[in-house]
């Protein structure tokens, strides 16, 4: 086990990472309403259908042809033309690009049309949730302890998270791991003094930290981090049970230290008390008798046996 003496730091501004400014952000695509570019399409369809059907019984050759040909192209062009339809449904999103080159993002639920030469890529804006497996590290003071934790996250840039990392998904998971190591290792599972942070101690203050560090992670990813929260922290099991008989033995020596205030404020009491109400004349020594007695009552962990004295204090 390390030395009670070690010093525990606060972690600075300088330990979390600085991530790469983000390239591309987040922006509108142009599209319109899909119910008008669903009925454009329908109704190409329908003429391409009628041209072909009126070539069929002209009687010129030529014009048959031409009437055919035209009914096909506008069939197809409106087959094309309806290809650029998309349904977004609520919390999610697509990501819109040209020949490689990003156009925006669609976000308004429906059907929407875009341009059918564009690619979209879905991806969900939706609130998820990360919970990481149960980690063995060592905390500040060397001790081998088991954590674990639950982010709250959802995607708030939509290019970012696209563009600026390879899968975000792997990349929230990566870094959430990274980030709890990290403040594994800053901090005490308890800190031997009283003014010190310690993962047990201080969940809120910890969590706090965790947060801002996980959120300096994945700003890159566009990810927004609501919550962090650890769901399970102990110590290792080969140290486990020697950790806990040491804070037995912290809870019996701050119990002894209260029950021995209290006692002697008792016995301070006491002593004010007769003297005050001139009950009794105590000299050095009846006092010391007396403050002892009373101290091995009051202290003590069984109860006391009564004796009567039937002599003096000095027989």
């Amino acid at each position: 086990m390390a030395s009670t003496s070690t010093t525990v730091s606060t972690p600075a501004s300088d330990d979390i990472p600085e991530m790469p400014a983000p390239r591309v952000r987040e922006n509108p695509a142009h599209s319109i309403g899909g119910g008008l570019a669903l009925l454009l399409g329908l109704l190409g369809l329908v003429a391409g259908v009628a041209l072909i059907a009126l070539g069929a019984t002209v009687g010129s050759a030529g014009l048959k042809a031409a009437l055919i040909v035209i009914g096909v192209l506008v069939g197809i062009a409106a087959i094309f033309a309806m290809c650029g339809l998309n349904m977004v449904a609520p919390g999610e999103a697509r990501v819109v690009q040209l020949f490689g080159r990003y156009r925006g993002t669609i976000r308004t639920d429906g059907l929407r049309w875009v341009n059918p030469l564009t690619s979209r890529t879905k991806i969900s804006t939706r609130v998820r949730n990360h919970e990481t497996a149960v980690l063995k590290v060592n905390d500040a003071y060397g001790n081998p302890i088991e954590l674990a934790a639950v982010v709250v996250w959802k995607v708030e840039d939509t290019a970012q998270a696209m563009f600026e990392v390879d899968d975000f998904l792997e990349f929230v998971s990566t870094q959430t791991e990274a980030a709890v190591r990290h403040i594994a290792i800053e901090y005490p599972y308890d800190a031997h003094e009283e003014s010190g942070l310690s993962l047990r101690g201080n969940a809120e203050e910890i969590t706090e930290k965790l947060a801002i560090e996980l959120h300096a992670r994945v700003e890159a990813a566009g990810v927004h981090i609501i919550e962090s929260r650890f769901t399970h922290l102990a110590y290792a099991p080969e140290i486990a049970s020697a950790m806990l008989q040491r804070q037995q033995a912290g809870a019996v020596v701050a119990a002894r230290r209260l029950i021995v205030d209290g006692a002697v404020g008792m016995v301070e009491a006491a002593l004010t008390r007769l003297t005050e109400q001139d009950i009794v004349e105590l000299d050095s020594e009846r006092k010391a008798a007396m403050v002892s007695n009373l101290l091995v009552v009051l202290c003590g962990d069984r109860a006391a046996q009564p004796v009567v004295n039937t002599g003096t204090l000095y027989q």
